[in-house]
């Protein structure tokens, strides 16, 4: 393997669901205890410097009084403050410093500077009266304590004390490699948990991915049923729903080429078959010929009618945007479309009115539309009984135009109902060679209501007639 492959491996990774749930999980983990660790290694020192600052401080003021019940400024020779003074500096690793009046060192565990004049800062604040208590940069803490009766305003000496911070430094140290050992052990168990998680968290999608592979692949027909969460339970049903569909279309795309092969093979089988009699006959009377030659000259126009309608049908089914929507008076379209199919209706003594209950003009594709209208009226036409009745009617509001066409004809089954917009379908399969058609009206009709946006119901009773309502927006919405 290359290293761009490997690369594109790593990418490919990084950008997955997996990855970036185990980062969330790692920050969940990290991050908090990070801060915690952090906080507390910087507050130990100064909470333990300000804690050592105070216990000094306190004993030094007992020594301060001390200093005095002995008089220890006058005579510093005794021998219980000077035990005490080294144990106190042995204790805390320091310094301790006893300065009288004039600023001259009586005492100096270090035995460094006795007799000698010590003029600093903190000294004559002491001796004003002022507590010192400081930490310097060397890491050093430096308590100056004024030694003075309780009530009096100037100090009679200092004690000064200079304490080493060693001892908490190295305790800060023992403590950040504890903490080192244990976010070290925190960080294995929060790392491995991490990835169990999203392990876990992301095996649904990888089993909603396999079966999506498997699917598509053809090596499965079973519908996905992943239902660890909520979320993936949704994905399955809906998935299963497309399926289902995209299954339905594909069935209904296979009855479709069948129904169009047998439309289209009926006429050419028939013509077939009356060419073949006249050619096996021979010398044939002229009146044979020509009832002949009509019958096949019937059979091509209904050739011609089918794939006239089947062309209707697939420029339907083309986008919204080769439509020519233009302002169209609805009232004259259906006035002109009834004057048309009149003779059709006289034929079978059909009476026709159309009811307009005010002027109603839309925007539409006039050709689809006419041919929609064209097809229901002629199908409640051809589908009635003889001295029936055909009655459509035109509505409207302040959003849509609502069209009826309502028959007296023969009816449609309940259990036809939801088919009838289906392509070639045919209710009465047994007369549908009686009546003129081809079974692709209602198709067009519908294709051409919903390019519009529009809705076609239908409701029927047997024996009785039909009804359809169609509703189409005033506007044309894009």
């Amino acid at each position: 393997m290359d290293i761009i492959s490997r690369y594109r491996i790593i990418f490919t990774y990084l950008k997955s669901l997996k990855f970036r749930i185990l980062l969330v999980l790692l920050a969940v983990g990290w991050i908090p205890m990070t801060l915690i660790a952090v906080s507390l290694l910087g507050s130990y020192r100064s909470m333990a410097v300000s804690s050592r600052s105070t216990e000094i401080q306190n004993q030094c003021r007992i020594l301060a009084n001390q200093l005095l019940n002995y008089h220890y400024l006058e005579d510093p020779s005794s021998e219980l403050i000077n035990g005490e003074l080294t144990q106190l500096a042995s204790m805390y690793d320091g310094r301790i410093l006893i300065i009288d009046q004039d600023f001259r060192a009586i005492q100096d565990t270090y035995d460094l500077i006795e007799g000698k004049y010590v003029a600093s800062e903190e000294v004559i604040r002491c001796f004003q009266g002022q507590t010192s208590n400081k930490v310097t940069a060397q890491g050093f803490i430096e308590i100056a304590i004024p030694v003075k009766e309780s009530e009096a305003e100037t100090a009679q000496g200092v004690l000064l004390a200079s304490i080493s911070t060693d001892s908490i430094r190295d305790g800060a140290e023992t403590l950040k490699g504890n903490a080192s050992v244990f976010f070290l052990a925190y960080g294995v168990l929060v790392t491995a948990l991490a990835v169990l998680l999203s392990w876990l968290l992301v095996r649904p999608v990888e089993r909603i991915r396999q079966g999506l592979h498997e699917i598509s692949s053809g090596h499965s027909t079973e519908d996905l049923a992943v239902k660890n969460y909520t979320e993936t339970a949704q994905i399955s049903e809906e998935f299963n729903k497309i399926v289902t569909q995209m299954r339905l279309l594909d069935e209904s795309r296979q009855e479709f080429v069948s129904n169009v092969s047998h439309e289209l093979k009926t006429p050419l089988t028939s013509m077939k078959v009356l060419a073949d009699s006249l050619l096996m006959q021979g010398e044939a009377p002229v009146e044979l010929y020509k009832e002949f030659m009509g019958d096949i000259a019937e059979e091509i126009e209904r050739e011609n009618k089918i794939i006239t309608d089947l062309l209707s049908l697939v420029k339907m089914d083309k986008k919204a945007a080769s439509l020519n929507i233009a302002p169209v008076d609805i009232n004259d379209l259906l006035e002109l479309i009834l004057k048309r199919l009149r003779p059709i209706a006289s034929g079978k003594n059909i009476e026709m009115v159309l009811e307009s209950f005010r002027p109603v003009t839309a925007e539409v594709d006039e050709g689809r539309l006419t041919l929609a209208f064209t097809n229901l009226v002629e199908n409640a036409i051809k589908y009635n009984k003889e001295n029936g009745w055909v009655h459509v009617s035109l509505d409207a509001d302040h959003k849509f135009f609502y069209v009826k066409i309502m028959d007296s004809g023969m009816g449609i089954p309940e259990e036809s109902l939801d088919f009838i917009f289906e392509r070639f379908y045919r209710v009465d399969k047994s007369h549908s060679s009686e009546i003129d058609g081809t079974g692709l009206g209602l198709a067009i009709a519908k294709s051409a209501v919903l390019v519009h946006k529009g809705a076609i119901k239908v409701s029927s009773q047997l024996g009785e007639g039909t009804t359809f309502s169609v509703r189409i927006p005033l506007n044309y919405i894009a």
